[in-house]
């Protein structure tokens, strides 16, 4: 999530840099092409027999549909223009529904949502700003289903509220208070609205897709949610460790709450992943804690998480009073014990994983995959999955430099395993013993995962933090990370596998910090995977710096596979206005119909192949509120060397050398959904046959002044209800459903 503003002299909560370390940012030259081969054929066969394996598509009920219809045109649809009205808007030919909003009620005995900050009881509601999301079928029968296209739950994050000032102030009648304390009342709306949620949904009329209408059921048994005060199992390496006691769990193996969840994955065996992004900043820290925990190395590893001494809190949680609920968001040694088992000195670490929850089961407690890594995580994307080899998972690092990562089991898949009788169990064996590595890139175009092991010499004899164990490099991933010399990237957001070829797309969002001549230790040159660093002019004037617009970068790994430990790269797209220059700007050479700026979201479809880009952008916001595009992309290595050449102040100048991949022909790339004002386009699921697809709004509305909040005249957005959804004028995050009015699959 990013905020609308200037990227120059907003410092955004959810994207601070916090390494300061001096690792490269990329190496330079990538001096040999790959070979070509033409993978993405669109056909469902081909699609889903890459997605799974010797399963295909007959098994998945989709074979026979196939073969019986007419083959079908990817990307057919007229792509949608640019657009700044206060609407979602598809290409002819599709409708868009809304289908369940903020505070809509999750039991059959909440009352409907008022939506005039008077509504309470949100651990019963839909939460806000709806992220991620996965769908998980149902059966008739209520029972797990790998191929049903008309019931289902939806997985969704609720990752933050739309805040100025402290308060999350669409949610409070007046706007809630913006100074400290915070009332309790207010605080307790505002833990109920973070987390995920389980949703059933279905479709409840229409024939093959046509005309289909689709609902939420609010007295479904499924629903579900899971806030900032829900109890969580700690699995994985980091269980039962010191660095993870606290007040609520003095034996380490529990912890309250997800937070800030943003990105998502399902995996093989029928699970929910949800990543925890930008929790630090929901922690304060007062000054005198530096002293207080006598210097120890724990100052050090804070810091490096954005906990400096002094930090303040993005909400004054804190301060909503002294009960326990209250004080575990001060992130201080205030006992007098030896291991926090009387405060909250190290509740601060038992945020920042990959949490695995079962959406058919809401009596298990979900768990923290802790040997995944701690840091600002969006999705968790599985490679794919071949009997007998190792499963893979990828991640991103989404903060200013920082690192992309891949976690490989110990055991080897088992076919068995993707219908398992007790799915988080399943879990446990894949998730909990591996090997996690961080990625570094050399200057012949190659790059190496780097395994992050206790027993390493660059971890073991790493000055700046001593590692204690496993454990230690789990919890602080990010020192780890720095000691091996990982590659700095643009924010790492949202990781997708191409079913066609199993390549490994990388959403790089922006990063204000790309100078070519930097100045600190915060900013860094720009690279070969990094190659962009210019201004940028949004409105009359205003000017912004850096890697503004973004880029999408895809990986091809080695011989081995999954569990290989080397990979070759390459840019599938740069984002740029198309009226920007050609050369170091516009290096895609994008059209009108096709130009973007800040990929975040991105998920290829298991149906049809397709790669759905989305975008959350401040720097093109004066020419279009963000997108949904839809791409055909081909494979690493399909494009050309470009040499971009910055002058420098003193005469001299700076030269880099990139891959872009094959420019993308008005039929390999379109804009397919333009959404509301001020608003996020996240979070991106499909019924298995591809005819029914579901899209996160996120934060429609978000520059609103708080001080108008009573005053729907001056709402930067009155989305959903100006489209009849529901009470009130304030805007609503939520999730829409989008289907082809003549039944077909998306994008076709």
């Amino acid at each position: 999530m990013t905020t609308s503003t200037d990227l120059d002299t907003y410092v955004d909560p959810d994207d601070l840099n916090n390494n300061t370390s001096d690792n490269p940012s990329f190496d330079a030259v990538l001096d040999a092409r790959l070979s070509r081969r033409n993978i993405l054929r669109g056909s469902v066969g081909t699609a889903a027999a890459a997605v799974f394996g010797s399963l295909g598509a007959s098994a998945l009920g989709l074979a026979d549909e196939a073969a019986a219809a007419p083959r079908e045109k990817l990307l057919s649809f007229n792509p949608v223009a640019k657009s700044l009205a206060d609407s979602v808007v598809v290409p002819a030919g599709y409708t868009a529904s809304v289908l369940y909003a903020l505070g809509d009620p999750l039991t059959a005995s909440t009352p409907a949502y008022k939506n005039d900050g008077t509504d309470g009881d949100f651990e019963h509601r839909a939460g806000d700003h709806h992220d991620g999301m996965e769908w998980f079928g149902l059966d008739a029968n209520g029972k797990p289903s790998a191929t049903s296209t008309t019931r289902g739950l939806l997985a969704v994050n609720h990752e933050a509220t739309t805040d100025e000032k402290l308060s999350s102030f669409f949610i409070h009648a007046n706007g809630g208070t913006s100074t400290l304390p915070r009332p309790a009342a207010e605080v307790e709306k505002e833990l109920a609205i973070h987390g995920v949620a389980v949703v059933e949904v279905h479709r409840k009329s229409g024939k093959s897709g046509k005309g289909a209408k689709w609902e939420y059921l609010k007295d479904s048994a499924f629903n579900t949610r899971l806030t900032t005060l829900t109890e969580i199992e700690i699995a994985g390496p980091a269980r039962g460790n010191p660095l993870l006691v606290t007040k609520y769990s003095p034996n380490g193996t529990k912890t309250r709450g997800t937070l800030n969840n943003c990105g998502t994955g399902k995996t093989p065996w029928g699970t929910f992943l949800t990543g925890e992004e930008n929790w630090a900043g929901y922690f304060t820290r007062p000054k005198g804690d530096d002293a207080a925990r006598d210097g120890n190395k724990s100052v050090t590893a804070l810091a490096r998480y954005g906990r400096a001494e002094g930090a303040s809190s993005r909400h004054g949680w804190e301060t909503g009073g002294s009960e326990d609920k209250f004080a575990r968001w001060i992130n201080a040694k205030t006992g007098t014990s030896a291991d926090g088992r009387d405060d909250y000195r190290n509740e601060m670490n038992g945020m920042g994983y990959i949490v695995e929850i079962d959406a058919y089961d809401k009596r298990t407690l979900a768990r923290k995959r802790t040997g995944l890594g701690r840091f600002a995580h969006e999705s968790a994307a599985f490679g794919k999955v071949v009997p007998g080899q190792p499963v893979a998972v990828y991640q991103g690092d989404d903060s200013r430099n920082e690192y992309i990562y891949k976690w490989v089991s110990s055991a080897r898949w088992d076919a068995a395993d993707a219908n398992p009788a007790n799915r988080l169990a399943t879990g446990d064996k894949y998730l909990d013993e591996g090997k996690l590595y961080v990625a570094k890139f050399n200057a012949d175009g190659s790059g190496q995962w780097i395994e992050l092991s206790v027993t390493s010499p660059a971890l073991s004899g790493y000055a700046k933090y001593p590692f204690a164990d496993q454990a230690d490099v789990a919890v602080n991933t990010r020192l780890a990370g720095d000691a091996v010399g990982a590659t700095k990237m643009d924010r790492p957001e949202w990781c997708s596998v191409n079913p066609a070829n199993g390549e490994i797309y990388y959403s790089l969002t922006n990063n204000s910090n790309r100078r070519v001549e930097p100045s600190g230790s915060s900013q860094t040159a720009p690279d070969s995977a990094n190659p962009r660093a210019y201004s940028d002019i949004k409105g009359a004037s205003r000017v912004q710096t850096g890697n503004v617009n973004g880029h999408i970068l895809r990986m091809k790994e080695g011989a081995a596979g999954s569990a290989a430990t080397s990979f070759t790269w390459d840019v599938y797209l740069f984002g740029a206005e198309a009226s920007a220059a050609p050369g170091p700007v516009n290096l895609s050479n994008l059209t009108g119909e096709q130009d973007f700026s800040s990929p975040d979201g991105l998920a290829f479809s298991p149906s049809t192949g397709i790669c759905w880009i989305q975008t959350d952008d401040s720097a093109y916001t004066d020419v279009t509120n963000c997108m949904l595009l839809a791409g055909l992309p081909g494979q690493v290595g399909d494009g050309r060397k470009v040499t971009l050449n910055y002058p420098k102040a003193d005469g001299g100048g700076l030269t880099v050398d990139t891959y872009v991949g094959k420019a993308p022909t008005p039929d390999k790339l379109k804009r397919f959904l333009v959404g509301p004002a001020d608003c996020e386009i996240t979070g991106l699921c499909e019924t298995p046959d591809g005819k029914a697809m579901f899209v996160n709004i996120q934060h429609p509305g978000e520059t609103t002044s708080q001080a108008n909040v009573t005053n729907p005249a001056k709402y930067t957005s009155q989305w959903p209800a100006n489209v009849g959804y529901g009470a009130g004028k304030r805007p609503r995050s939520a999730t829409i459903v989008i289907t082809k009015n003549d039944g077909g699959r998306i994008g076709s």
